[in-house]
């Protein structure tokens, strides 16, 4: 017998832990500075995209398609932060593998011809930025329930 989900709530939905992990996200995500770190994802995403254009990634074709995927993944993951901080807090990390990803870029894609300073300094600035604001959201999950508890 196949069950309908439009016609039976699960206990779960109305659990009291679940109930306060939801307040604290809805919390946490009302705080202006949960706006200023998903608006410098963002822009650090757009960024990285556009990054092999603006500093000029010349014979670099490989580097510019890495950061143009990564660049997009990381601005779409920073929609998702601003849209559903609730569910997407978690994802912190994956900003933080895109930062350590875009520092070692040059030299895993490029290899020894990477040794071109503005790729490697545009890298590891954008990466290191990106894996801060990975971090950055990671304590976003905990920031609602800190307030409440002073």
């Amino acid at each position: 017998m196949a069950t309908d989900s439009t016609h039976a709530r699960s206990q779960i939905d109305t659990h009291p832990d679940l109930m306060a992990l939801r307040g604290r996200y809805a919390e946490a995500s009302a705080k202006p500075i949960s706006g200023l770190i998903e608006g410098l994802c963002l822009l650090t995403g757009l960024y990285l995209a556009i990054s092999p254009w603006v500093v000029g990634f010349t014979n670099f074709t490989g580097l510019r398609v890495s950061n143009l995927i990564t660049g997009i993944a990381l601005a779409v993951l920073a929609m998702g932060f601003g849209s559903v901080l609730e569910r997407t807090v978690g994802l912190g990390w994956v900003a933080i593998a895109i930062g350590v990803w875009t520092i070692i870029a040059p030299w895993a894609i490029a290899g020894p011809n990477a040794a071109v300073t503005h790729t490697i300094v545009n890298n590891a600035i954008v990466g290191g930025v990106a894996c801060a604001l990975g971090l950055a959201t990671m304590g976003l999950g905990l920031m609602g329930g800190k307030a409440r508890s002073r």
